[in-house]
């Protein structure tokens, strides 16, 4: 019992670390894009 409990908790940590790095890549991702966005529109 004590060492599902364990894998559950291990388990549980992994993922909300995994959403947080999923997050920052989008902003990052977000942020490139208008910066290559910004940089056409400054080129027209």
């Amino acid at each position: 019992m004590r060492k599902i409990l364990g894998l559950a908790v291990v388990a549980g940590a992994l993922m909300v670390s995994a959403c947080n790095t999923v997050e920052g890549v989008g902003k990052d991702v977000s942020s490139a894009g208008k910066t290559v966005a910004k940089t056409a529109d400054d080129a027209k």
